[in-house]
């Protein structure tokens, strides 16, 4: 992404990949013009936080007009740099780590998982939807060589740290993390934790104890800002 995000609220920044999704979508069929209201449905965010987070970019629409839908494709792909490809290391080829390699984000074209690594015998020097798997032992010299900056941790959690202690040295600069470990890294580095027992864990709750409605939404929203 570039320099302008960091300028406007992370939860803001979290949100403009799921706009820029629908908006190839909205492309895809043909549509030149969305309203705050379709897209408010369309991303189960409300209209307030969707027009609070476009004017952090200054004029994107025109009142009682809506948006530009080619317009907004455009300049939410020059602000996520989708013009160019970010290349991915997916560290841990179990049955979290095949599923990824399997997809490889096939619906994003500027994200690819370029390499992967495990410790098995079997899987080193094998392929998985045209992923080459290498020895663990090889990651720093692997990725020093490739330059890739971004890796996908799907290891068990009790050799997360260690293995995070490795990819510091590589010069990695972004980690998303799926397994419980709350990883120590410089500061230099972010790092996204995706725990799915957690997220699956609290899902349940809310849905006992918390009913959402449109009123719940629209607070849930303006907490994260």
């Amino acid at each position: 992404m570039t320099q302008e995000l960091t300028k406007i609220p992370q939860a803001t920044a979290k949100r403009l990949p799921l706009y820029y999704r629908f908006l190839k979508n909205l492309h895809s069929s043909g549509k030149q013009r969305v309203s705050s209201a379709e897209l408010s449905e369309a991303v189960k965010v409300d209209s307030a936080t969707i027009r609070r987070d476009f004017s952090y970019f200054g004029a994107l629409g025109k009142k009682g007009y809506g948006y530009n839908v080619n317009y907004l494709l455009s300049f939410f792909s020059k602000t996520l740099d989708q013009d160019e490809l970010t290349k991915v290391a997916l560290i841990g080829v179990g049955n979290l780590g095949t599923a990824f390699l399997h997809y490889n984000f096939l619906k994003n074209n500027n994200t690819k998982i370029e390499m992967a690594f495990d410790i098995d015998d079997e899987k080193i020097g094998s392929s998985i939807g045209e992923v080459p798997i290498y020895s663990l032992k090889n990651l720093e010299e692997k990725l020093a060589d490739s330059g890739i900056t971004v890796a996908i941790l799907t290891v068990p959690a009790q050799v997360a740290q260690s293995i995070t202690d490795h990819l510091v040295q590589a010069n990695v600069k972004g980690i998303l993390n799926f397994t419980p470990a709350r990883l120590n890294v410089p500061n230099s580095i972010r790092v996204h934790h995706i725990d799915l027992a957690v997220e699956l864990q609290s899902l349940v709750y809310f849905l006992k104890h918390y009913p959402m409605d449109e009123t719940d939404l629209s607070q849930e929203e303006s907490k994260t800002e």
